[in-house]
């Protein structure tokens, strides 16, 4: 494994944009690192991001270290069910039925 310190976020997304995705670890929303193991040709990298340390990209020299890696960084982060854009359901918009029969709208000012 080698490992290089990398300064800018923007690096490592130019890396992952031109890199197959094999799986994401970790979310930077909710913890201090985000780890994206990917592949580029006979290259299997890992791309850490960070807002509290150093971000780095590690090499791996084959598919078995890369994939033991990834399981010890699953555990070390946990696992989180992730959605691509899960989007609204409709039981969160659902109305109430009973709350709009008791409404009543007016154009007069309400007297108090």
């Amino acid at each position: 494994m080698e490992e290089i310190e990398i300064a800018s976020w923007l690096t490592l997304d130019a890396i992952k944009n031109a890199a197959e995705v094999i799986e994401t670890v970790g979310d930077l929303q909710t913890g201090h690192c985000k780890a994206v193991f990917c592949e580029i040709e006979d290259d299997y990298l890992e791309l850490c991001y960070s807002d509290s340390a150093s971000n780095y990209i590690r090499r791996y020299e084959d598919k078995d270290e890369f994939e033991t890696a990834l399981a010890k960084r699953k555990e070390e982060e946990g696992e989180a069910k992730y959605e691509e854009n899960p989007g609204y359901k409709d039981e969160d918009f659902a109305e109430n039925g009973e709350e709009e029969e008791n409404l009543e709208i007016s154009d007069e000012p309400e007297n108090i």
